[in-house]
């Protein structure tokens, strides 16, 4: 078995001290850049490969991210995660991706894993099945950061980066309102979650903002798949002809995109018998039959700026616990039923 090339076979190689290829091998100052480059080149021809496991000794660190996601089929969290990706690949670290698929258990597993690996860190967006907040609180005790981001949980000492989802749904409803649309449902999110609670009250806020009685046979929680946006769709569709609404705001597009295949194969027409918006800007919104009108999430930005923030966490024990709120935007296509200078359709 071939041995490892050490730093100090490089240093000997080169007639120059370790310490000077240590520093020129981890990007750090004093050493110029003539040096530098001679130090890479000879460790690379040499075979040298960094132990990283000396280092994380050393250092108390295993330059590692832990990250859980929710999902991986809606658009927002690919996303989400090349901006985390970017900043922590910036920073020196990798990550280790872990998924929940919505799943309390699941989730609360993946959290015990990253923590035997000795992440540095850790970033999460809940699952929707998520009841009580032990197993983030008991992965604090153990002084490892943690940053939520998207669906995100407040007043247990942790730091959230997200869009302002209730001021966005009151925004998106408004838009509805301000068209002349009155019977509005809205196929809401678990209230268990950040983003199902904030986009639910925004949606209330801007009906009782503007005068309109909210019905709860029009309130129908769906989840955020397809599968549950489609159901709750048909269960508006069984009410009364005169009960059925003339808009839905959906609580995401893939929720949405579920309710326009039963309004579609009930042989109605969006936005002409029924508008709809939705909510995050999927990928597919522009690309559906009538494309969607929805919000827009930065999800890059939001991945990045929750990766920044854990790495100031890891970096300094004191660094503030904070909410980062990341603006959002609507973007107004055919399925609402109003063109984007105001005018209806």
């Amino acid at each position: 078995m071939r041995k490892r090339i050490t730093a100090k076979q490089v240093a000997e190689e080169l007639g120059i001290s370790i310490m000077t290829v240590s520093r020129a091998l981890n990007n750090r100052p004093n050493v110029d850049d003539k040096t530098r480059e001679k130090v890479i080149s000879t460790a690379r021809r040499m075979g040298y490969v960094p132990d990283h496991i000396a280092k994380s000794l050393v250092l108390q660190k295993t330059f590692t991210i832990g990250l859980v996601v929710p999902e991986i089929t809606h658009s927002f969290f690919p996303e989400a995660i090349r901006g985390i990706e970017e900043a922590a690949y910036g920073a020196g670290y990798q990550l280790i991706l872990t998924h929940s698929a919505e799943d309390s258990e699941r989730e609360n597993k993946a959290l015990q894993t990253l923590a035997s690996k000795r992440v540095d860190g850790i970033l999460i967006s809940t699952a929707e099945s998520v009841t009580d907040y032990e197993s983030y609180e008991s992965i604090m005790r153990l002084k490892l950061p943690i940053v939520f981001f998207d669906r995100c949980v407040y007043g247990i000492g942790a730091s959230c980066v997200s869009i302002d989802d209730f001021e966005s749904a009151k925004k998106i409803t408004a838009h509805l309102i301000q068209h002349g649309y009155k019977k509005i449902a809205h196929l809401s999110g678990p209230s268990s979650v950040s983003i199902g609670r904030a986009r639910i009250e925004g949606f209330k806020n801007a009906m009782d903002e503007n005068g309109l009685s909210i019905n709860d046979e029009l309130i129908i929680e769906s989840g955020f798949h397809e599968a549950g946006g489609y159901e709750s769709m048909l269960k508006l569709l069984q009410l009364p002809k005169e009960k059925q609404p003339q808009a839905v705001v959906a609580v995401n597009d893939p929720a949405a995109f579920g309710a326009m295949n039963a309004i579609l194969e009930n042989g109605l027409r969006i936005p002409e018998d029924i508008a709809i918006v939705g909510f995050s800007d999927d990928i597919r919104a522009e690309l559906m039959p009538t494309p969607l009108t929805t919000i827009r999430q930065p999800a890059y930005e939001v991945g990045k700026r929750a990766a920044q923030k854990l790495l100031a966490h890891i970096e300094n024990k004191d660094e503030i616990i904070d909410e980062i709120i990341i603006k959002s935007e609507i973007v107004i296509r055919e399925s609402c039923g109003c063109y984007s200078d105001g005018k209806k359709i």
